[in-house]
């Protein structure tokens, strides 16, 4: 899987997904991702006959669930395996968001109870009949009508006009008169959201966006614009003069009643971002329900560990190397024979001139981060060598090495502390699955995997691969 930047020419090629979704999210929609992506900075990737998004928040990487072209929720599920493996390749933290209700469940199923889900109540967008939009009918819809009607009685000569290419000129005058309302009450986000709307006016045709605008006595009144999301149209912007009463009402009926047509089922109005004056407004529009977007966050066997363990074997211990040890340690890493078949040379990373310290340090902010558990093997008290588990999936995978110094080898203290250190993650951990590889001409390692129950599983021009289950 390779992510590429979320540009304006991927957008347009990206369309059928976005115009074929049911998920009835907004964030899943050209329009969305056109106007916010300055903000966002996603990526993408496809996958499966899948879309997926990627996006940075805190530091954090986030990815969409999977959006299939054809709805296919077993290629969705596939694509989500992809993702795993993008992350575990790259060691990068799995975090889903925008997952959709109906696939909550499985994806919950698939992690076990180790999981985090988290349903932000200002990120849900609020979705509506559009029948109801389009009459406001009903004693519950009475203050929408009486609204309506001090519209039309104030501006008797109101029409909505479908937005062409030609009305540009005319309407960005407006959006700017709207703009200046906004900024002098210094409300909430409306520099980037403004920004957004200027964005993506020239390129609403390219889009597919339904957009209009109300006009009386020569001025325009509101500008509005969506796009239609399988059933659902989704309303990107909806801008009014502020000294017309009833005129949001009015737009939102008039828009409803232009572009909400056969087949359109729901209007989606976005969310509130924690507004409260947005958040009232739409809740007197009366939603039929909020569209709940899951984060989703599995754990790794790893992610429970909050200090290293201690693992003995009958002639071994694996643990925590301490500050005293940091030179044999340093030696270890520094091996080039050992380095030449690590499959990591610690040069890439280490600062000019790297005092011994360094290597352990950087063990320990490892597993702080929990991307590796490396622990010490100890023939007594002498270090002898190192044991890690590293490459942690969500699978309950794990990758497992054995190195160790060339005046202790040859004494079988690579398999019995591989042995040894395998037990420890089926039995503490939940590992389901424990992997290793080692470089084709290395035979002291392969043999030292065998003895250490593993069996072979694949090759290539570089490694020879091995795994080992609970069950073997």
């Amino acid at each position: 899987m390779r992510f590429e930047r979320l540009e304006e020419q991927d957008i347009y090629r990206l369309l059928p997904y976005f115009r074929a979704q049911n998920t009835r999210l907004a964030d899943w929609s050209a329009g969305y991702l056109f106007m916010w992506r300055k903000y966002q900075k996603p990526f993408f990737a496809e996958a499966e006959g899948c879309l997926v998004l990627r996006e940075e928040f805190v530091g954090r990487q986030y990815f969409y669930y999977p959006l299939s072209l054809a709805g296919d929720a077993a290629a969705e599920a596939r694509a989500v395996e992809a993702v795993e493996k993008y992350c575990r390749d790259e060691d990068v933290r799995l975090h889903f968001t925008n997952v959709p209700a109906e696939r909550l469940p499985a994806l919950v199923l698939r992690y076990g109870a180790d999981v985090h889900v988290a349903d932000i109540r200002r990120w849900r967008d609020y979705l509506y009949a559009a029948e109801d939009f389009k009459s406001y009918a009903g004693s519950r819809f009475s203050g929408q009508r009486n609204h309506v009607n001090k519209f039309k009685k104030s501006c008797p000569d109101a029409e909505f006009c479908v937005y062409r290419e030609e009305d540009r000129p005319a309407v960005e005058a407006f959006l700017h008169e709207v703009e200046g309302g906004q900024r002098s009450k210094e409300e909430l986000l409306a520099d980037e959201e403004m920004g957004a709307v200027f964005s993506v006016l020239p390129h609403m045709g390219a889009l597919g966006f339904c957009a209009g605008f109300v006009r009386a006595g020569g001025r325009i009144l509101s500008f509005a614009a969506g796009e239609r999301c399988g059933d659902t149209l989704m309303v990107h912007i909806e801008k009014a003069v502020r000294d017309v009463p009833g005129v949001y009402p009015a737009t939102a009926q008039m828009f409803a009643q232009a572009f909400a047509g056969e087949g359109v089922n729901f209007i989606n109005r976005e969310d509130d971002a924690g507004d409260a004056g947005l958040r009232k407004s739409k809740l007197q529009y009366l939603p039929v329900r909020l569209v709940d977007k899951y984060n989703v966050t599995p754990r790794r066997a790893i992610d429970a560990l909050s200090h290293f363990p201690e693992i003995e074997t009958p002639r071994l211990c694996l643990r925590a190397v301490p500050d005293e040890d940091a030179p044999a340690y340093a030696r270890l890493a520094r091996d080039g024979e050992l380095n030449r078949y690590w499959g990591y040379d610690w040069r890439q990373d280490a600062p000019e001139g790297v005092e011994d310290g360094w290597f352990l340090r950087s063990a320990r902010e490892d597993f702080k981060r929990k991307s590796e558990l490396s622990l010490g093997v100890y023939a007594g008290e002498t270090l002898v060598g190192e044991a890690v588990l590293h490459r942690f999936g969500y699978a309950q995978e794990c990758e497992a090495g054995v190195r160790i110094l060339p005046e202790h080898q040859n004494k079988g203290y690579a398999r019995e502390a591989l042995s040894a250190l395998m037990n420890y993650a089926f039995l503490k951990l939940g590992i389901e699955r424990a992997e290793a590889k080692c470089f084709r001409p290395n035979a002291a390692s392969a043999h030292a995997l065998r003895g250490a129950g593993m069996r072979p599983c694949g090759e290539d021009d570089t490694y020879f691969y091995f795994y080992k289950t609970p069950a073997m």
